[in-house]
């Protein structure tokens, strides 16, 4: 296989992944303008990420529990439900402002379909990656990341909360269309498995799986609760140093963002210097950074913005890293089941973390609000070094 080969299907992949990854937070980054149109309490507001947290849990949860991303084609499964995800989210701008429970249904239904996508995207990478695995799957989070910003950008470059929404369905789409015509099957692309509950059993099993999972459960604690109330966080904090916030929109997008970039980069050096190795610096920086935000609250943006920037590459730096040690550990013929079924647990865990941000802010202020997210990665971090110690992923690849 020449480099060339690799590179496409790199390229192909992590954008295809880009794209499709815009829908998750086409209505959070439009939050202010429907919280103001649709008179959402803050709980509603929240709801508007958290519900699709919950759709792609269950959904995710349901896709293992039954092995169907071992039973399909990852590409096949990513293009459905990429094109699916894209028209949950488009209805949302047919919506009358006071059936909120309609969005939110939509929003759910949004995240049940990015459960389709993610691990497979994940899937199709591994497969045409064995060496340099951890950049490969460091660029498709990178990819991601990138994506999940992206409804910022758009909102921060003057959008509408509808143009915001319907851009990225349209995006969406074509990150559908990219991947059914532009990648095909890698050389280490497992074959289709026939159902069986002996998959998810497999997976239970290797202890390599569980603490990787555990790790991850650490970082995800974390990571989507940083995500969705980074503006928020930013805004308040620039009105009690007394200053406006118009900035903050693209400043969220920035920091962002700038976590893909960090995914890639800390792909390479992983593959280089270890994963564990990785993963843990990861989330002691990222720990220490939640912990330093009652000290930024209402300091000058010239300090929080960059604070949070570092924030914002450390708290995504070890996710592909996370779900490469899950593709090592585990058996090549349940590797799908075994990414869909870490990613589930993962996401449940933001259930709790993001709407717990968001009453914390409501009943102690936001200077406080984010703090207790390091609770996860300190947590992450010792499951991480129990691997570590274990030998890693390559002494643990058995049940």
């Amino acid at each position: 296989m020449t480099r060339r080969r690799r590179a496409g299907a790199l390229v192909a992949i992590a954008t295809s992944q880009l794209l499709a990854l815009s829908l998750w937070f086409s209505a959070t980054a439009v939050a202010p303008q429907l919280e103001a149109l649709w008179e959402l309490s803050t709980t509603e507001t929240a709801g508007l990420t958290v519900a699709v947290q919950i759709g792609f849990a269950a959904g995710a949860l349901l896709l293992a529990a039954l092995g169907v991303p071992d039973a399909l084609r990852a590409r096949t499964l990513f293009v459905a439900a990429a094109a699916v995800g894209a028209a949950a989210n488009a209805a949302v701008v047919l919506v009358r402002p006071g059936d909120v429970w309609l969005v939110l249904l939509l929003r759910a239904l949004t995240g049940a379909a990015l459960a389709g996508v993610y691990p497979s995207g994940l899937k199709v990478m591994a497969g045409w990656f064995r060496s340099g695995r951890g950049m490969a799957l460091g660029a498709l989070v990178g990819a991601l990341t990138v994506g999940s910003a992206a409804p910022h950008l758009l909102r921060g470059l003057g959008a509408g909360w509808e143009a915001v929404v319907l851009g990225a369905s349209g995006l969406a789409v074509c990150g559908a269309l990219l991947m059914a015509f532009s990648v095909s099957d890698g050389p280490y692309e497992t074959p289709r498995q026939h159902f069986s509950w002996t998959l998810l059993r497999r997976v239970v099993r290797n202890r390599g799986v569980r603490l990787a999972t555990l790790g991850y459960l650490g970082h995800m604690w974390e990571l989507y609760a940083m995500w969705t109330w980074t503006a928020a966080f930013l805004a308040a904090s620039a009105r009690a140093s007394g200053g406006g916030d118009a900035w903050v929109p693209i400043a969220t997008f920035c920091v962002i963002a700038l976590g893909g970039v960090g995914a890639m980069v800390a792909g390479l050096w992983a593959d280089r210097h270890g994963r564990e190795r990785l993963v843990r610096h990861a989330l002691a920086g990222s720990a220490s950074c939640a912990l330093a935000t009652p000290l930024l609250f209402g300091a000058t943006p010239l300090l929080v913005v960059p604070v949070f920037a570092v924030w914002g590459i450390a708290v995504i730096a070890d996710s592909a890293q996370l779900s490469a040690l899950v593709t090592e550990a585990a058996d090549a013929q349940v590797r799908g089941t075994a990414l869909t079924l870490q990613l589930a647990l993962g996401f449940a865990v933001t259930l709790v973390t993001i709407p717990g941000v968001g009453w914390i802010a409501e009943a102690a202020g936001w200077r406080w609000a984010l703090a207790g997210l390091a609770l996860g990665p300190a947590a992450g971090y010792v499951a991480i070094s129990l691997l570590e110690r274990a030998g890693g992923t390559t002494s643990l690849t058995r049940p």
